[in-house]
């Protein structure tokens, strides 16, 4: 078993480029650090490429380790378990995106059900339609599907804004009345 110090020690040569101090400080706490990043990725190759970016920062941060009275195994299982946390994020990121990309993927055509319901609902709507004044049919669909505002259709008919409304709400209780005979 490795103690504090000889760790703080390996660390601070590690800081110094020493190869062999690097060597031993993986002999001593490889097997925990690789069981962290197991725990928190739950997939054994995806730990193994962790526990090895794991060693690759500290190799590269070495020199910016501090001695304050922690424990330097703090330090080490901090950096596996960020990076764990990280490499799970990005996988939870990949798969979010391969989901967009399967609805992008899928037909976005209604299926043949669909179509027929579809088509026997315009017809309604239509025959509907067809029972209110001109103005006011004319109205609501420039209102409802093809989104004109009320002052714009306010406007073009050259009436008050609350004619319009009174206009929409009389001739959609109409196609409601209509479309439930």
């Amino acid at each position: 078993m490795t103690s504090r110090d000889d760790i703080e020690h390996l660390i601070a040569r590690i800081a110094l480029r020493d190869q062999s101090a690097f060597s031993a400080l993986y002999d001593a706490t490889s097997k925990k650090l690789f069981g962290i990043c197991l725990h928190v990725l739950d997939h054994r190759g995806e730990a193994e490429e962790v526990l090895q970016e794991v060693y690759i920062r500290i190799w590269h941060k070495a020199d910016s380790y501090a001695v304050t009275g922690h424990s330097p195994m703090t330090w080490l299982i901090t950096i596996s378990r960020n990076l764990a946390i990280d490499k799970l994020r990005s996988r939870r990121t990949a798969m979010t995106t391969l989901d967009a990309e399967a609805v992008t993927i899928a037909d976005a055509r209604p299926g043949p059900e669909a179509s027929a319901i579809s088509r026997s609902e315009h017809s309604a709507m239509s025959a509907c339609l067809e029972e209110l004044d001109t103005n006011r049919a004319d109205a609501v669909r420039r209102a409802y599907l093809d989104g004109d505002t009320y002052k714009d259709l306010a406007h073009r008919y050259d009436v008050p804004l609350n004619t319009i409304r009174t206009w929409l709400r009389r001739s959609l209780m109409t196609l409601r009345d209509c479309l439930t005979r």
